[in-house]
């Protein structure tokens, strides 16, 4: 049962909610449940109780240790609530969450319970609900990689996502680097090689990446409209998807990037395209 100090009003929860906090609870038993935060006037209150029953007589560097280390496992605590609290609001009614594996919750709570800034706590969050969403969407190197993840690296992640469209799967399309539509929303060389570096894309300057085998029609999507590539031949054909690929990981997160669209950007690609012989319509 939730105690007085919890964030979260399980009396309120949506089905799929309700089932992700007890599934939680499962795998996390006894040590962060996200409805039984210790505030800190309690927790120390505790300690004083505790050191009283033994009878301690606890030295003054003793004293700062343990208020420092109930301060800390709170803090800790109230990520893992805030995390969990906005995952809540990204849950589908067609939810699983009893579905997701107890040893990929474990995981994930052990490396988000230090995240304290708003926007990284939002990221989480949204890989929290969609594991919910879709048991298995979320792999444990990608949990383990977010860990790594400064909020600097998170915003130039989100920056590349921009110009993603979405071909079959999503692609970001990146010609040339010194283009000004790419410098201008902070696309450069060496963004692209640190985002490359830290593993998140694969970046080939020199030679790019094509699609190759495609058939005569394929749809690409930029800003969720749909514009129809037909190329010269019936089958066989290939088409230019520029110089970065999203590695594994990569795409697992783009797929919960929401950047806002470049203006602008949709034109000059499908000007691209045009130029090298593919027409192209809505």
């Amino acid at each position: 049962m939730p105690d007085g100090n919890s964030i979260i009003n399980l009396g309120h929860l949506s089905k799929p909610a309700d089932t992700l906090i007890k599934k939680i609870s499962e795998a996390i038993e006894g040590t962060c449940k996200p409805w039984q935060i210790k505030r800190i006037a309690k927790a120390e209150s505790e300690a004083e109780q505790i050191k009283a029953l033994s009878k301690v007589k606890t030295a003054t560097l003793e004293q700062r240790a343990l208020r420092r280390f109930m301060l800390e496992e709170t803090k800790r605590q109230c990520n893992i609530e805030n995390i969990t609290a906005k995952s809540i609001s990204r849950l589908n009614a067609t939810a699983k969450p009893e579905k997701i594996e107890n040893d990929w919750i474990t995981n994930f709570f052990d490396k988000c319970r230090l995240v304290s800034d708003q926007q990284m706590q939002d990221i989480w969050s949204k890989i929290l609900a969609g594991e919910a969403n879709s048991p298995g969407r979320f792999s444990k190197r990608t949990v383990n990689f977010m860990e790594s993840l400064d909020k600097q690296d998170a915003q130039l992640f989100t920056k590349l996502c921009a110009f993603n469209w979405i071909i079959g799967n999503i692609q970001p399309i990146i010609y040339d680097s010194n283009e000004e539509i790419y410098k201008k929303n902070g696309i450069t060389f060496s963004t692209l090689k640190h985002l490359d570096a830290i593993g998140l894309i694969s970046f080939e300057n020199l030679t790019g990446y094509r699609r190759q085998g495609l058939q005569r029609k394929i749809i690409a999507i930029y800003k969720n409209i749909p514009f129809i590539l037909t190329f010269p031949k019936e089958n066989h054909n290939e088409i230019s998807i520029g110089k970065v690929l999203l590695t594994s990981i990569g795409e697992e997160l783009a797929d919960i990037c929401t950047p806002e669209t470049i203006d602008g950007f949709d034109n000059y690609i499908i000007k691209k395209w045009k130029e090298s012989g593919i027409e192209v319509t809505k």
